[in-house]
């Protein structure tokens, strides 16, 4: 029976630490993998990373032009096409419906939301709160013969 004072590791789940600096005989003794004196040697020591011994480091040296849209760049909670197929007979499509059939899950509930034309769809949906859908995905929406409701109708 297994109990707490008998318990054990499995095999091969503890391995010994190497014990640096402990005499001649261990075999890392003397200066116990440090080298020969010098700054590394050293309690401490070291460079910072980038540091190229008093040369202006790389970092510096390289332009720093150019233009990242990565701060401003809105991110969408994608929908696809067959998913809404899949999930939804002829009835309406908003983010609270999409997170009840478990479409939208997570981050993606609270993000504004893009339809993607990615599979087909053949019923009759209508659309509210939606932020933006794709051209195509907008035409086969509007080819089942779906309604988007007119105010968030926006297509990318």
């Amino acid at each position: 029976m297994l109990t707490l004072n008998n318990i054990k590791s499995p095999k091969g789940a503890h391995r010994n630490i190497k014990r640096i600096g402990r005499g001649q005989a261990s075999g890392q003794g003397t200066q116990a993998g440090k080298g020969h004196k010098g700054q590394k040697a050293r309690s401490g020591g070291g460079v910072r990373t980038g540091f190229e011994g008093g040369a202006m480091p790389l970092y510096m040296r390289l332009p720093k032009k150019g233009f990242s849209n990565a701060k401003f760049k809105k991110i969408y909670a994608i929908v696809n096409l067959n998913q809404l197929e899949s999930a939804y007979d002829s009835e309406e499509v908003n983010r609270e419906t999409l997170i009840e059939k478990g479409i939208l899950k997570g981050q993606n509930k609270r993000l504004p939301i893009k339809v993607l034309s990615n599979g087909s769809i053949s019923k009759k949906l209508s659309f509210s709160g939606i932020e933006k859908f794709s051209k195509s995905a907008l035409e086969a929406i509007e080819k089942a013969g779906g309604q988007i409701s007119q105010t968030e109708k926006k297509n990318d």
